[in-house]
């Protein structure tokens, strides 16, 4: 998801943990998925005249989800015959999509450039991202190729970090950007994930972007209910959440703009293994989605998921359909 919202490093003994657990998985993955890279899909002949397999991979979390089933719908509509395979994290599916254990993943420009940049150049890496989706697509595009990677355009659809405040708090104080609350000279406690002290996009970003006076930040998490309620209820005045939360309006929050764009282009893309998935077939494919695809489409995407309970895989099909985005 966003910078904010990926998996978080544990210290210590929990650090060393997690590491020989990602190990641990990625070599039950390979050994699952053995036989499934190979040559380019484009060559393959499957059966019934078929193009041949296609593995989506997908975060497990409610938009990765209904991304990836996004993706198998269309390609199985090209003439592919596509699956899912869920892994929890970019430290395990980034890898497995490089060796070709994978086909295909939905990405996030920003946050996908910034980790491949640091994974080549060190943590400490000057940032190759910015708020600038093209410039952002551009450097990601470059970091990508060099490890066999192949970046397919992006659309209007982003998912990025945003904040928000209770709507009466909003409206007490006329607030409708983060400028405006800057000005404001409010004292703010923050409810978020627990880096945000250190994320640029964060915490510091806040106080050096927008004057906003950060009273202390409540490790609640990142869009989770309790984040959510402590807002809802005055005990915090604002939480760290995502453009797409679906769920906002039931506790009677709104987002205040960015308005300074301090958060990075995190404009939605698929990103291919270039020497299995890197043909015409796929990009045209998923180019469709890419194309239609709206930040407003994911929220109501999401609130269906997440909200009403329906079945992800119901949601995507539904969604091509009404597109008219199947059988062309």
């Amino acid at each position: 998801m966003s910078p904010e919202n990926p998996e978080s490093t544990a210290p210590g003994a929990v650090r060393g943990a997690r590491a020989a657990g990602a190990v641990l998985a990625a070599a039950a993955l390979t050994a699952a998925l053995a036989g499934c890279g190979g040559k380019s899909l484009e060559s393959q002949g499957g059966s019934g005249g078929g193009k041949g397999a296609v593995v989506v991979g997908s975060a497990g979390f409610t938009e990765s989800t209904i991304l990836a089933e996004l993706y198998v719908r269309l390609l199985d509509d090209a003439g592919y015959h596509a699956s899912v395979t869920t892994l929890k994290n970019r430290e395990l599916y980034e890898p497995a999509l490089e060796k070709g254990d994978i086909d295909v993943v939905p990405e996030y420009a920003a946050t996908l450039a910034e980790f491949l940049n640091a994974k080549e150049n060190g943590p400490k890496a000057k940032p190759i991202a910015s708020s600038d989706a093209d410039r952002t697509v551009a450097a990601l595009k470059k970091v990508a190729a060099e490890r066999g990677l192949k970046v397919l355009p992006h659309g209007a659809a982003t998912d990025q970090n945003a904040f928000a405040v209770a709507a009466e708090f909003a409206r007490e104080h006329h607030l409708k950007t983060l400028s405006d609350l800057g000005e404001a000279k409010l004292e703010v406690k923050l409810a978020a994930g627990d880096e945000c002290d250190e994320r640029p996009f964060c915490r510091p970003g806040l106080e050096k972007t927008y004057g906003i006076d950060i009273t202390g930040v409540d490790p609640k998490g990142v869009s989770s209910p309790a984040s959510k309620q402590a807002v809802k209820d005055g005990t915090h005045q604002m939480m760290l959440t995502t453009t797409t939360d679906a769920t906002l309006d039931d506790f009677g929050l709104v987002l205040l703009k960015d308005d300074k764009r301090l958060q990075n282009a995190e404009n939605l893309l698929p990103v291919v293994n270039a020497e299995q998935a890197g043909g015409k077939g796929i990009a045209s494919a998923l180019g469709k989605l890419t194309r239609t695809l709206t930040t407003a489409d994911l929220i109501e995407l999401n609130r269906k998921v997440d909200a009403e309970r329906q079945k992800p895989k119901d949601v995507a099909a539904e969604y091509l359909e009404r597109k008219g985005l199947l059988g062309k």
